[in-house]
């Protein structure tokens, strides 16, 4: 891989601590949620990856869209990261909804988001590993 760009973020005291980019851009208070027994005062590592994954996705989705000559620039995704028990471990599941600007058909959306799906660095990684659906709106 040729790297473009590495981010670093360290965190402390895992779930009920901090978690601080390098260059000091962001400064998070972490908390379990209320629904996992927290207080709920804070973030949690599944926004931090819903945003994330929805942020890389809607990019990935404007990629596609250019490459068909269709413009996907009010396109929206919403990341929902759910953490669950699978057996014995913790395990994510996760939706991402799309809503595709209106004049897009519907066919042609799908189409695109599935080959943003396989264009996206975040579906690239956990490909196989964490059970994503894909929801066009």
């Amino acid at each position: 891989m040729n790297n473009l760009y590495t981010a670093v973020a360290t965190a402390t005291h895992g779930r009920d601590g901090r978690a601080v980019v390098s260059d000091g851009s962001l400064d998070l208070k972490l908390a379990v949620p209320k629904e996992m027994g927290g207080s709920g005062d804070g973030n949690n590592p599944e926004q931090l990856f819903a945003a994330g994954y929805a942020a890389c996705f809607c990019s990935a989705l404007g990629i596609t869209g250019r490459r068909a000559g269709v413009d996907l620039s009010q396109a929206t995704v919403t990341g929902e990261v759910s953490i669950g028990k699978q057996g014995e471990v913790f395990a994510f599941g996760i939706v991402l909804r799309i809503a595709l600007p209106g004049g897009v058909d519907r066919e042609t959306g799908e189409r695109l988001v599935e080959q943003a799906h396989q264009v996206c660095p975040y579906s690239n990684a956990i490909r196989g590993n964490v059970p994503v659906r894909l929801v066009v709106e």
